[in-house]
Parts: C-alpha cells; structure tokens; sequence
C-alpha cells in the first residue's frame, strides 16, 4: 500500500501561486511546506497553478496533492473537484468543505443553523446599489444594524477589501473597497475583542484544537500588510485566557470544523470579548504556511513538529485514496 511506502518512494505535489491577490503568499507558504515534507524523505514538487494543470496531472501524477493555492480557485473548491476527477488524493479539505468555508454567507447560514455564535450579518450584492440606490440603501442598513459595521468580500482572505466602518461616511468607501475584490458585499456587525485564530488538525484521531493565537496588530488593522511584513504585528501563542475560556474557543473551532465538513487542517477565526463572549468569524481551507502564518505558530506550540504533521496528514490522504 502507498500510505505505507518509504517517504523516499511518495511523491507529493504542492500547488501553490495561481491568479489571486495572494498569489506570493502562496509561493511563499508552498516552500516552507514543501522544505518541511522533504525533511521528512518525501519527494515534493511546488508547482504555480495554470492552465496546463490537467496534462501536467496526466503525464506525471503525483501520488498525492497540498493545495496551498490562497484565494479562488484554490480554496473555493473548483481545485478540489478537478483533483477528485483525477482520482488523485488530496491532503486537506475536499471539494463540498471547501466550497462551504469558503462562501461566507453560506458558512455563516450553517454555523447560526449548528447554534455556533457568529455576528449578525446581513448582504449586499453590487448590483443591489444599482436598482435600490446606494445612498438610501446604506442609510437603510445603518439605521438597521447600528454602527459600527465591518465590510467584507463573500469570498477571499488575506483581510483583503476587508472595512470596518465606524460613521456613516466610510460606508460608501467601503463598499467600493469590498467591490473590488467580489461582486457580493458580506456586511457584519462590529465586534469588540481580541481577534483569535485556532488551529484544527485531523491527524487521525478526529479534528483537535491546537493552541489558540491572538492577533495583535501594532498599528492599524489586521490588513495584508500586517499579516505578511515580519515585525508589524504581535502574536501570543498559547493566548491569554481563562481556562473555561481557552476550553470553550477549543471547542467551538472543533464545531466549526466539522460543521463544514473540513479536512486534515483549518484555520478558524474568532473574536474573544473581555466578558469571555466568543464569535465565530469564518474557516479558512488552506491557511497559509509562511514565516508569518498562524498555523505552524499553534503547531508549534502544541508541541508537534510542522513537517512530521504534514506528513502524517499526507499518509492520511493515500490511506483515504
């Protein structure tokens, strides 16, 4: 059986780059993964998404694939469903998680559905401006939901087109911001805490929460740059927090986790009030991997090492297949 081959004899392709915004970030996180399994004896390729995918796929299939491609089509599915028509494993989410986690209003529907606590939201397409009149469609939304509000794309990372809107006048600014990056406006209302990202990991014993981070930027909002330029913001790995607290964060990204039905690894994004309140802001499929990523910090901290969990997570995949 392959999951049981020598590291030396599986060959692992990991896909990264692609057409997106996140297009270096991804780059960036297929290297280290890939230095990470080679470590391990496994035979990597990092490969940039394109077109000739699908004959690259047929003249050398891989024995299995990490798709680390950040964005669309990498973590919307489209990637995933082309790998299963290959019959080809995938080390991650499949394509139905993947699609779930990555429309956020869909994700949304099912975590309020699942009674998982996520901040009232409610959505706009562009079009919508067009027919009711962005003015008056603002105000109304206002007048509504209370300020203030954040102002997000229904699909993509990376805090891209990401606003949050503390008077009325940012609004329309806002959306413009958020239009750049999806046709559809996902509008939340605001809330005040500590932003927390909590590692999940399947290595074979069902999904288990790794050491929660805390994101503390030191200037500004968590924004791209600020995720991706070392020494612009302040992470604490295990975050500070009570134990009923650090139990019940645990807890709730296990819930998310298998609440959208995804794979060996997620990235679930929460904010903690002072009261110790948790809600729950959306899953990512393929969190990033880089120098400056979430997911190896709790991997880390857990006490695990970052190529031996891929690597458990690639012989998982071939035992799937």
């Amino acid at each position: 059986m392959k999951e049981s081959a020598a590291a030396s004899d599986i060959r692992v392709l990991i896909l990264a780059g692609g057409m997106s915004y996140e297009h270096d970030v991804s780059l960036k996180s297929g290297r280290r993964a890939a230095d990470a399994l080679q470590r391990q004896g496994f035979v990597c390729d990092v490969r940039d998404l394109d077109g000739e995918l699908l004959p690259a796929l047929q003249e050398f299939p891989p024995d299995a694939v990490l798709p680390l491609v950040h964005g669309s089509p990498g973590e919307d599915g489209s990637l995933q469903a082309v790998l299963e028509l290959s019959d080809i494993p995938i080390v991650g989410t499949g394509s139905i998680g993947a699609r779930r986690a990555w429309n956020k209003i869909t994700a949304k529907d099912l975590l309020r559905t699942a009674g998982i606590p996520t901040p009232d939201w409610t959505v706009m397409p562009r079009q919508a401006f067009s027919d009711f009149g962005a003015r008056k469609l603002l105000d109304r939304i206002a007048a509504k939901m209370g300020l203030p509000l954040v102002v997000k794309p229904n699909s993509g990372g990376s805090g891209l087109g990401v606003h949050a809107v503390h008077k009325e006048d940012d609004f329309p600014s806002a959306m413009m911001g958020c239009f750049s990056y999806s046709d559809e406006a996902l509008i939340e209302s605001f809330v005040e805490g500590r932003d927390i990202a909590v590692g999940v990991v399947d290595l074979g014993d069902g999904p288990t929460a790794l050491p929660p981070v805390e994101i503390a930027p030191l200037h500004g909002d968590y924004d791209y740059a600020a995720r991706y330029n070392p020494g612009a913001t302040r992470w604490t790995v295990p975050a500070a927090m009570s134990e009923p607290v650090a139990d019940r964060v645990a807890e709730l990204a296990v819930q998310v986790h298998k609440t959208l039905g995804l794979g060996s690894m997620s990235r679930i994004d929460m904010i903690v009030d002072d009261a110790g309140g948790i809600q729950v802001l959306e899953a990512n499929v393929a969190p990033g991997t880089t120098e400056t990523s979430l997911l190896p910090m709790a991997i880390e901290a857990a006490g695990l090492d970052f190529g031996e969990t891929l690597a458990t997570m690639v012989r998982q995949a071939l035992a799937r297949a």
